[in-house]
């Protein structure tokens, strides 16, 4: 059952969360770190600035980096392909893995509105891994997103409240600088300040948040009909992004109903990086917050659990306060749970 796994991007912020995280997989081995050409031959711990505390796992520290050239891919014997890329980059390296039959869980914001690429997060929209079928037939291989960082969070709040009908969402983020890569955002830019613009963000937000929770007709994702407003902003915490959402209903809804909702969503059972909880509600008045609950759940999926509180209702209006980890349940960490699914459910 095992699969040798590949990394692209691996010397990134990104890629040394996939790599922390893939320490020790019971699924994936890591066989392959590919960077940029000019670290080609370099052993991965001398040149990684790495950036996750404590020092580079030692499974990784005297692999070699290799430049992205297919026969480095032959060679390893490469069965997945998880994908650390800015999205200029992947839109090339990833659509050509594919059309020679690999199979990529991409990080990369690069192919998810592609009308047969699944946006997955597999407690909401499991059935949506379907459209790699197509994806098949067309090239050989697949490619299988995540969503963006601050959609996840968003997305995985507001499934267990589809069937009352959400007509509309207002979604304020508060946006870690680890969510910017690195080096991310300039220090004299960020500290003891709040950036109010991050790039494509609040598109991402609206556009995604629609398709994860669409459901799958025929060939197609037909969007989940929800008006979103969203407003981005860079706030100077290192991991964790807060989002302040408002939601008004089709009909009403009281807060204890929508909170017993939450809390009803299951995890994934035999999937190693799946949180018991994905929806963690509390009820304390000044939580959720970044220092305290970003690394919510346990074990491997340490950082997969959403958590909600603050909970209010104004007239029409429910509010909510929501934390996602940005480079875990919003990183790294969706995109191997998406490749656990798909193993264990025989696509792969």
């Amino acid at each position: 059952m095992r699969k040798n796994a590949a990394l692209l991007g691996a010397t990134g912020a990104m890629g040394q969360r996939f790599v922390k995280m893939l320490e020790k997989h019971p699924f994936f081995d890591l066989r392959l770190l590919i960077a940029s050409e000019q670290r080609k031959g370099k052993k991965y711990g001398k040149e990684v600035r790495w950036l996750l505390g404590s020092d580079v796992p030692e499974y990784v520290k005297d692999m070699e980096i290799h430049d992205f050239k297919l026969t480095n891919f032959e060679r390893e014997g490469i069965d997945i392909v998880f994908s650390a890329l800015p999205a200029d980059i992947a839109r090339e390296y990833e659509g050509k893995l594919r059309e020679h039959g690999y199979t990529v869980f991409s990080n990369s914001s690069a192919y998810r509105m592609e009308r047969d690429v699944p946006i997955l997060i597999p407690e909401i929209n499991a059935e949506h891994i379907e459209l790699v079928k197509l994806q098949k037939e067309r090239y050989g291989g697949y490619i299988v997103t995540n969503s963006n960082c601050s959609t996840s969070g968003l997305a995985l709040a507001l499934a267990p409240l589809r069937n009352y009908g959400i007509e509309r969402v207002f979604v304020t983020t508060y946006q870690a600088v680890s969510g910017a890569g690195y080096p991310g955002v300039a220090s004299l830019d960020i500290c003891g300040n709040i950036v109010p613009y991050i790039k494509r963000e609040e598109e991402k937000m609206r556009r995604e948040t629609r398709k994860i929770l669409g459901k799958l007709e025929k060939d197609e994702v037909k969007d989940y009909p929800v008006d979103i407003i969203a407003s981005c902003a860079r706030v100077p915490v290192r991991d964790g992004h807060l989002e302040a959402v408002v939601l008004k209903f089709r009909k009403d809804v009281e807060v204890e109903e929508i909170k017993r909702k939450m809390e009803s969503m299951k995890g994934l059972e035999g999937l190693p990086t799946a949180p018991a909880k994905p929806v963690i509600v509390r009820d304390e008045e000044d939580r959720p917050q970044p220092i305290l609950d970003a690394y919510a759940g346990e074990g491997r999926a340490r950082g997969m659990s959403v958590v909600t509180g603050r909970f209010a209702k104004f007239g029409e209006y429910i509010r909510f306060y929501l934390i996602v980890h940005n480079t875990i349940r919003g990183g790294a960490g969706a995109s191997i749970l998406n490749a656990e699914y798909a193993l264990s459910n025989g696509y792969l």
